[in-house]
């Protein structure tokens, strides 16, 4: 997938199964993934991200993929796999 491409959307295009329930707007957290292997690549986590994952009870460590976008390549697992 393209630089920029968000975890969500790749995923979808690869036809792998991902929770989201708000469209990909950042709301609902359901996106969440364990990020594997590429975090390095990975812009770091702004406050809106934090803030949505601490409002849904989201576990710390996960990672919204509808708000991270793709910079190098990227191994993740979602806790509903």
């Amino acid at each position: 997938m393209p630089a920029g491409t968000s975890v969500l959307e790749a995923a979808h295009a690869a036809n792998l199964p991902m929770a989201s329930a708000c469209g990909a707007e950042g709301i609902c957290a359901r996106c969440g993934v364990r990020i594997l292997q590429g975090a390095d690549s990975l812009p770091p986590e702004t406050s809106g991200e934090a803030d949505v994952k601490r409002r849904n009870r989201v576990d710390p460590e996960l990672r919204l993929a509808c708000r991270i976008t793709l910079g190098g390549d990227l191994v993740v697992s979602a806790p509903f796999w």
